[in-house]
């Protein structure tokens, strides 16, 4: 993976330089009974992408530099941009809904906290854990709601994101290279209990408009699950958590 670096950061430079707010003039009609659904979901998510991703950006600055990789150290300086452009992206849309930002939350609290325990291997899997339940959620809100304008930026989350797992499942990956098998097998099974443990609170903590999507618990696990399974599990080894 790190031979492909630069072709990532290519990627990722010249998506700095396209990058465009959602169209303006889209129907931005939110009904009262969609924004009261939405309103504290959605601002919890929002505050989630604007992280400065300080501690992210020490962490793959440290390996970036004992390694000889400083795309890869570009590469995360631009990933946390384009991740503080969807925070934006969801604060003007919430501004202009009147639905206020949230100041914390116990469940960013703890992706953030569980980001500054261990090294780059560790930050990397809860980074990937939060993208991909994220993308299922952002999905399902795209579906809860009529209003086009929502629409349109949660398929504007969603693109940006498959790339993001992308570079970030090949990384994480690379990284479990470097141990031995039982190495790699352990920190399989960990990494997808945290997944499991984390998708469960995403959709307890974010039920109402999952549900109104049509999502319940098992489905919700199971199209985080897929995502999982697709990028980050050898297609003959599965592992059995699944709900």
């Amino acid at each position: 993976m790190f031979d492909d670096l630069a072709i990532w950061l290519n990627h990722f430079e010249y998506h700095a330089g396209r990058t465009l707010p959602v169209a303006d003039g889209l129907p931005d009609e939110l009904t009262a009974s969609e924004r009261a659904l939405i309103a504290r979901s959605i601002a919890t998510f929002q505050l989630g992408e604007q992280s400065d991703g300080a501690a992210l950006k020490r962490t793959v600055q440290r390996f970036a530099a004992a390694h000889e990789l400083p795309a890869l150290a570009r590469i995360i300086e631009l990933f946390v941009t384009e991740q503080q452009r969807h925070a934006a992206l969801l604060l003007d849309f919430m501004r202009t809904h009147g639905i206020k930002a949230r100041k914390r939350d116990w469940t960013d609290q703890v992706f953030r906290s569980l980001r500054q325990l261990g090294g780059i291997e560790l930050c990397v899997s809860v980074l990937i854990t939060a993208e991909l339940i994220g993308n299922v959620y952002y999905r399902a809100l795209e579906a809860a709601t009529g209003c086009q304008r929502l629409k349109v930026l949660c398929r504007t989350l969603v693109a940006d994101e498959l790339a993001h797992v992308g570079f970030e499942s090949q990384l994480l990956l690379a990284l479990r290279g470097r141990r031995g098998a039982l190495g790699r097998t352990l920190a399989r099974l960990a990494h997808r209990a945290l997944f499991h443990a984390a998708a469960t609170v995403v959709w307890t903590t974010h039920r109402r408009v999952l549900e109104q999507a049509g999502l319940s618990l098992e489905s919700f696990l199971n199209a985080c699950l897929e995502q999982y399974d697709f990028y980050l599990e050898p297609p003959d080894i599965k592992v059995g958590l699944a709900a």
